[in-house]
């Protein structure tokens, strides 16, 4: 049985690449009792806790602060697990050091864009656009960076919780790049000096491929592939 345990507001930073994909995957696991690649999200209820778990894991990889990773404060991270994933306590005095984000303008002005296009009711809503708006900084693909396994995760998660933005989105640009262009657009600002995106040279940069293998996913392999090692070599597993 799934034991409850107590999910940690600070996460110690890890030494390799490893050791941060390894956490990752401890840290869904913590809060969901299975391996990421094995989430059933066919009904919408179960995918959205594992949306919510893979950001958590995402956040977790990258050190520090749990909560700041996440874009959340520490209470709104309290309400997320004692609503989504009650099986997990927090130390009480954990929540004696308050945290509230500071937010740069940039996450500010993407979080208000996705509060202002919500499609659902709830807390879950509110709490995804923090988290969507705070990963979007980081460098990687914006699935890979809400620990997401693939882009179509990030698609349908939008739509189901961002309905009316997602609709804008018709010719299928990169997520991060639709949402800085709807931030210009919304401005009344251009964005590029092209008209039609197909003659531009940055085509590839808003439209490119953004498939590949998830960070959590690349780590499992690792783990199986060193395994198969000794009995491909003769020898037999540890």
């Amino acid at each position: 049985m799934f034991e409850a345990q107590f999910f940690p507001l600070m996460a110690a930073r890890a030494t390799d690449a490893n050791g941060e994909r390894h956490r990752g995957i401890a840290t869904y696991r913590l809060l969901t009792g299975a391996h990421p690649a094995d989430a059933d999200i066919t009904s919408d209820s179960n995918f959205d806790r594992h949306v919510l778990a893979s950001s958590l894991a995402a956040a977790t990889m990258d050190g520090c602060l749990v909560s700041e990773k996440a874009g959340l404060s520490s209470h709104e991270l309290a309400a997320l697990l004692e609503q989504h994933f009650p099986s997990i306590r927090i130390k009480a005095e954990q929540l004696l050091w308050p945290f509230e984000p500071n937010e740069s303008e940039e996450v500010a002005m993407l979080r208000d864009l996705l509060l202002a296009q919500r499609s659902t009711e709830g807390n879950i809503g509110k709490w995804l656009a923090a988290m969507i708006a705070r990963r979007a900084i980081e460098p990687n693909h914006l699935w890979e960076d809400l620990g997401l396994r693939d882009r179509g995760e990030l698609s349908r998660l939008l739509s189901r919780h961002f309905a009316p933005l997602a609709a804008r989105n018709v010719n299928n640009m990169r997520w991060k790049r639709f949402f800085y262009r709807t931030l210009c657009e919304d401005d009344g600002l251009v964005m590029c000096t092209t008209p039609v995106c197909t003659q531009c040279n940055d085509f590839d940069l808003c439209f490119g491929d953004e498939s590949g293998e998830s960070r959590m996913a690349e780590r499992r392999r690792g783990v199986l592939l060193q395994a198969a090692a000794p009995v491909a070599a003769g020898g037999r597993p540890m």
